[in-house]
C-alpha cells in the first residue's frame, strides 16, 4: 500500500485536542512538513506555548491514529517533532533583566511574621519613590494577596515579543505575584517538589516584571528545595532574616543564616530583623512589654557579624492590617509605620554597602557526582 501525505492528514483528523475539542489539523497543529521514506513517516506538531500541558499525550494519539486509520506498519513512534508558536522562555541568566537588586526575606521557621515583614517592607520602600517587585515564593501558605488587598485579583496574559506574559497585580506601588493568585483560595496546594519548583519558575520567567529597584522573594519558612530551586534560579544580591526574639526562634535563624551563606550558595546576609520586639499596647504607646524575650536577634546579629536592620513592635493594628489588606506601612506616621520606614532606609543602605563592596551574586551551580 502506497503512503501518500494526504493519508496522514486523513488520519490525524480523527486526533482531537484535549483543551478545545477540535481535531488537531483543523486546529492548524499539523506542520506542512510531512516527510515520506517508505514506510517511514515523520512531521511536526505545533503548539500555542511552551511546555503545553497535552503535548506529550497529543503525540501518541497522533501516532495510534496513525497506525489505526492509515497504516499499522508505518513507522511513526518517535517521528513526531513538536514546535511551538510563542517564543521561548528567555535562559535562566537572562530572567529579570530590568530588576537591579533582588532580595530574599526568609526564616528559619514559620510563625515569626516572615510576610508581614516582607509586605510592609516593599510597602514602605515603594513610599521612597523606589520601584518596587514581590513574589510569594510561600507556594503552600501564599499570603500575600490578602495582605496586599489583592485577593480577588486576576492576574492577565499579554502578548510581548511573541511571549504571552503574565502582568503581575499592581497595589500600593507594588507588583506583585503568588501562586495565590491562580488557585482557589479555600483549596490546599498539594504539589511535589518539582511542581512547585516549576510554578515559581513561570512565576519569575513568564512575567512581565519590568524595571525594578527592588525585587522583593517572600521564602517559605525553613530550609527546602524551593530555597534551592530559588537560588539556582536568580543571582540573589542579599538576605533578609527575620526572627522573633525567643531563643527557640534564634535557633531556627541561625539555621536560615547557614543555608544562605553556605559554600554552595553563598548570598549575603543582609542583615536580621527582630519582629515582635516587644509589646505596645494603642492606649500606653511609651510602654514596652518584652513578651517573647529583650533583644534576641540584637545578641545573634551582634554575635554573627551582621546588621540589625530593624525591631519591629507588636501592635494589634499590624494583625488587623494584614487581614484587611491595608499594610500598616501606609501610614508612616504610625509607631510600625515608622518602624517599617526605618527598616527599609537600612535595607537601602545595606544593599548599597553590599553592591560596593562585594561582587555581583551569581546563580548557584549544584552539580551531583
Amino acid at each position: 500500500m502506497a503512503i501518500y501525505p494526504n493519508l496522514i492528514i486523513e488520519a490525524l483528523k480523527n486526533v482531537r485536542y484535549p483543551g478545545t475539542g477540535q481535531d488537531i489539523v483543523s486546529a492548524g497543529m499539523v506542520e506542512d512538513d510531512i516527510r515520506i521514506d517508505e514506510m517511514k513517516v515523520s512531521f511536526s506538531l505545533i503548539t500555542e506555548k511552551q511546555n503545553d500541558p497535552f503535548i506529550k499525550s497529543l503525540v501518541k494519539m497522533a501516532e495510534q491514529a496513525i497506525l489505526t486509520y492509515a497504516d499499522p506498519n508505518i513507522q511513526i513512534k518517535g517521528n513526531i517533532s513538536v514546535k511551538s508558536k510563542q517564543a521561548p522562555r528567555p535562559a535562566v541568566t537572562a530572567f529579570l533583566p530590568g530588576v537591579k537588586n533582588i532580595i530574599a526575606v526568609a526564616s528559619g521557621k514559620g510563625g515569626v511574621g516572615k510576610s508581614t515583614v516582607c509586605t510592609n517592607l516593599a510597602v514602605a520602600l515603594a513610599h521612597k519613590g523606589y520601584k518596587v517587585g514581590l513574589l510569594d515564593a510561600d507556594i503552600f501558605g501564599p499570603s500575600v494577596p490578602k495582605m496586599l488587598g489583592a485577593e480577588d485579583a486576576s492576574p492577565i496574559l499579554e502578548k510581548k515579543n511573541g511571549r504571552d506574559l503574565i502582568i503581575p497585580i499592581e497595589n500600593y506601588g507594588v507588583k506583585m505575584l503568588s501562586i495565590g493568585f491562580f488557585v482557589k483560595k479555600e483549596d490546599a496546594v498539594v504539589w511535589r517538589g518539582a511542581m512547585a519548583g516549576n510554578a515559581l519558575k513561570q512565576l519569575i520567567g513568564d512575567a512581565d516584571w519590568g524595571e525594578l529597584d527592588y525585587f522583593l522573594i517572600d521564602f517559605p519558612p525553613g530550609t527546602s528545595d524551593i530555597h534551592l530551586t530559588l537560588v539556582q534560579t536568580l543571582p540573589i544580591t542579599g538576605a533578609v532574616i527575620v526572627s522573633t526574639p525567643q531563643e527557640v526562634a534564634l535557633a531556627d535563624a541561625r539555621k536560615g543564616i547557614s543555608m544562605f551563606t553556605g559554600d554552595k550558595v553563598n548570598v549575603p546576609i543582609l542583615g536580621l530583623v527582630e519582629n515582635m520586639a516587644w509589646f505596645t499596647p494603642a492606649e500606653l504607646p511609651e510602654n514596652k512589654y518584652y513578651i517573647f524575650g529583650k533583644d534576641g536577634c540584637k545578641r545573634l546579629a551582634e554575635q554573627s557579624g551582621y546588621a540589625l536592620l530593624g525591631q519591629i513592635p507588636i501592635v494589634q493594628s499590624i494583625r488587623e492590617a494584614g487581614d484587611d489588606g491595608q499594610p500598616v506601612a501606609l501610614n508612616p506616621n504610625s509607631i510600625t509605620g515608622m518602624a517599617f520606614a526605618e527598616l527599609a532606609g537600612h535595607v537601602v543602605d545595606a544593599v548599597d554597602k553590599r553592591n560596593r563592596e562585594l561582587p555581583k551574586t551569581g546563580i548557584v551551580e549544584i552539580t551531583t557526582k
